[in-house]
């Protein structure tokens, strides 16, 4: 089977390539993406994404056990159709605290407003409050809604959760002040602090940091504003992310119906936390979480939530069971430098560019399960921007130097051309010219040809000159080889083409010196899709017309040239009235294009369609998707115009 030579070139320069990246100089493109990774970090670019992957790695972590110190008891849509007030009312209330209260509960929440009454049974409530203390009730701090005005505001937490911006919740807020000065610790943080009193375990401020809760030697990790994934977010009140727990059933679930019935195993509920809830879709106590597998993805009722909640504090302070943490923001931003400098430590080291390939996914597959794993540890580690930086470099990179190595091949190749092209004409008709200069100086009768003969042979010799310099890589300059001006192809497309009209009207052709008349518009044109390498076309259309117009439009006194957008169509248009010396035949090839003509009558356009300059513009009007054309004036001239749709 014979080779591909496009597989052989792209192997060819990454053989080189593999040479330039040992250099000291491949880092800094490197290293330039990956500050942009930083830089887009810093901006808050990647955060929702980190959001989403930490959510996915908490959701698919191994299914943990059930929580054996949390209970809860949930008011289902069958409970509460048989209540006679909605969704409970106070004595239905208390008659399931006092019932609860047989099985021995350590603790019991209420996560149930009652800042109003219910009636019937509100006194029986009242008294069932004051008569077991180890229960507690709920306030809202967002909304302003009270706890049960019978119980102290020690027996009260609120059960607010902050949210991010795309309204999922990944934080458990511990404790804030109110507008009143006044502090008010969460359901949360007063379940997990009567549980643990048992224990002898209290609540107490943090030993590396004051600002922090602990409970025992268990310092809960503080939320700040750059926390992990998070850029400049909201700090003032004590948050801690919220490490929830994995698997389908993480607490046990009975319904009212069930307790009051006794259709239950007493050891749930025995010296375990009781969290009362409401668990209805009608009820839309409903918060949103990605990291909770449940029969509604995103869906979680609060009571559950506060379950997570209470048990990550029982769970680190009794079983060492981890919190989510993340490191400081210059550990974060090395990270990320440092898998950015892998990536550009690979570039070239692997034989082939397929091998790199692969070590660069096996490399990414490494950074995510690292990152999975320290999840399952207890930290967040920046994946997205780590990753993002490893395969700009790892891929994007190389794709870079490597395009960059094939251009210099190929722009090396066109330049080993064009030299031995050079060699060819020096070594032959330059050759042949200078004998022609040293004829016509001798001979008096041809004197008269020897300035043009030294003008052609200048000519010739500044054409080497002018491509070499065209064909540098990523060259962005319009050389104009009689003149020497040069122009910045950034510039808009009516302003070079008018300069290069300018210019080249000062050339020494001799039928420019009879031109009378000139009809000139250039306007600008909607041309801002078109490339570097168009423009340059374009250029060397209108050029390589006028020069035409200069050597052969015979009696020439009249020129129009327009570069205009009109009718969503851009048009450069080249018109002269002069009369070529040629026959009519001389040139006049249609080359598939549409176009009349009239006998005897071609000038300066037609010598431009006569030869090569007939399929260059052909090619740049198919590539363009437009038209040219070209047709003879009457009585004398030709009409020379090329059309493409504006951008």
């Amino acid at each position: 089977m014979a080779p591909n030579p496009r597989l052989h070139k792209v192997n060819t320069a990454w053989q080189r390539l593999r040479g330039f990246s040992n250099q000291r100089a491949s880092m800094l493109p490197g290293l330039t993406l990956t500050g942009m990774v930083i830089f887009l970090r810093l901006l808050g670019f990647f955060e929702l994404s980190e959001w989403k992957m930490l959510d996915v790695a908490l959701r698919s972590r191994p299914a943990e056990p059930i929580d054996e110190r949390v209970t809860i008891v949930g008011l289902d849509e069958t409970d509460i159709q048989a209540m006679e007030s909605y969704p409970i009312s106070d004595q239905d209330l208390s008659l399931l605290l006092r019932k609860l209260d047989q099985f021995q509960p350590r603790v019991v929440g209420i996560d149930i407003f009652r800042d109003l009454t219910v009636e019937p049974g509100h006194a029986a409530l009242v008294q069932t409050l004051q008569d077991l203390p180890n229960v507690f009730g709920v306030e809202f701090l967002s909304v302003n809604i009270s706890g049960p005005p019978s119980l102290p505001p020690e027996r009260i937490g609120f059960v607010d959760f902050p949210l991010d911006t795309d309204g999922l919740v990944r934080r458990s807020l511990l404790g804030r002040f109110t507008e009143e000065g006044n502090y008010h610790f969460s359901l949360a943080i007063r379940l997990a602090e009567a549980y643990l009193l048992k224990d002898n375990i209290t609540i107490e401020s943090g030993l590396k940091d004051p600002q922090a809760m602990r409970f025992g030697p268990v310092e809960i990790p503080p939320f700040r504003r750059n926390t992990g994934g998070y850029i400049r977010e909201y700090a003032d009140a004590q948050q801690t992310l919220l490490n929830v727990k994995s698997g389908p059933t993480p607490f046990q679930k009975v319904s009212l119906r069930e307790v009051m019935s006794d259709n239950i195993d007493p050891e749930w509920i025995r010296d375990r936390v009781v969290l009362i809830g409401i668990i209805s879709p009608s009820h839309k106590d409903i918060v949103s979480s990605g990291a909770i597998t449940n029969r509604n993805p995103g869906d979680v009722y609060g009571v559950e939530m506060q379950a997570h909640s209470v048990s990550q504090l029982l769970g680190a302070t009794l079983d060492n069971r981890p919190f989510l943490q993340s490191w400081p923001d210059i550990g974060e931003y090395l990270w990320i430098l440092a898998w950015g400098a892998l990536g550009v430590l690979l570039v070239g080291r692997a034989a082939t560019p397929y091998r790199h390939l692969v070590w660069v996914v096996i490399n990414a597959i490494l950074l995510v399960l690292i990152s999975y794993v320290a999840i399952i540890v207890g930290w967040w580690l920046p994946l997205a921007p780590a990753l993002a930086a490893f395969l700009f470099n790892g891929l994007v990179l190389p794709s870079v130097l490597l395009y960059d190595q094939m251009l210099r091949s190929r722009v090396e190749e066109s330049q080993r051309v064009i030299r031995q092209t050079y060699s060819a004409v020096h070594n032959g008709p330059l050759q042949t010219l200078a004998l022609l200069l040293r004829e016509a100086d001798q001979n008096e009768q041809y004197t008269h040809f020897a300035p043009r003969l030294r003008h052609l042979n200048e000519e010739i010799r500044q054409l080497y000159d002018t491509l070499e310099k065209e064909l540098e890589p990523q060259s962005n300059q319009l050389h104009l080889k009689s003149t020497g001006a040069i122009l910045s192809l950034e510039s808009p497309l009516h302003e070079l083409l008018y300069e290069v009209y300018k210019q080249t009207l000062t050339r020494d052709f001799p039928y420019f010196q009879q031109i009378k008349c000139h009809v000139v518009k250039f306007d600008s044109m909607q041309a801002d899709s078109l490339k570097l390498e168009d423009k340059r076309a374009l250029c060397r259309f209108l050029e390589e017309a006028l020069c035409n117009v200069g050597r052969y439009a015979e009696s020439l006194t009249r020129i129009e040239v327009s570069c205009v957008t009109l009718d969503r169509e851009n048009i450069i248009l080249v018109e002269d009235n002069g009369k070529s010396p040629m026959s009519s035949g001389s040139g006049f090839s249609n080359s598939g294009f549409s176009n009349s003509s009239l006998p005897g009558s071609n000038g300066a356009a037609s010598i431009l369609i006569g030869g090569r300059g007939t399929k260059q513009s052909a090619q740049l009007a198919k590539r363009l998707k437009g038209s040219f054309s070209r047709s003879a004036r009457s009585p004398t001239g030709v009409r020379c115009e090329l059309r493409w749709p504006a951008s």
